[in-house]
């Protein structure tokens, strides 16, 4: 049980990579620029983590769930692929509302319809 939270975030990385697949959102419409996106928002957010560690205010804990590697001081293995999850997800979701919204403003009778 000790690899469950990782195999739930792989599995999840998986299930958001299939919906950006399907609907081409981000890697699948431009795999370059999603690529520096995502290397970019990783590295800020690990940044951002070890500037917590650093100070104290983030703490690893113990949980039977996770696998028990640690990177770093206070920095599981779980972190960044939780992090690297956080990234993608985010950006598939921005996408996705761009371009319903847009779809929304090119037919704007069409919801007046089912008002």
């Amino acid at each position: 049980m000790g690899a469950l939270y990782l195999a739930v975030l792989l599995i999840s990385l998986g299930c958001m990579l299939l919906l950006d697949r399907r609907f081409e959102l981000f890697f699948w419409r431009d795999a370059v620029s999603a690529s520096v996106v995502t290397v970019v928002g990783l590295i800020f957010f690990l940044v951002w983590d070890i500037a917590g560690i650093a100070n104290g205010i983030f703490l690893r804990g113990d949980a039977a769930i996770a696998t028990g590697v640690v990177l770093a001081p206070e920095l599981p293995l779980e972190e960044p692929v939780f992090l690297l999850f956080l990234v993608v997800c985010t950006m598939i979701i921005y996408t996705g509302a761009v371009r319903l919204v847009a779809q929304l403003r090119q037919h704007p009778r069409a919801q007046e319809g089912r008002s």
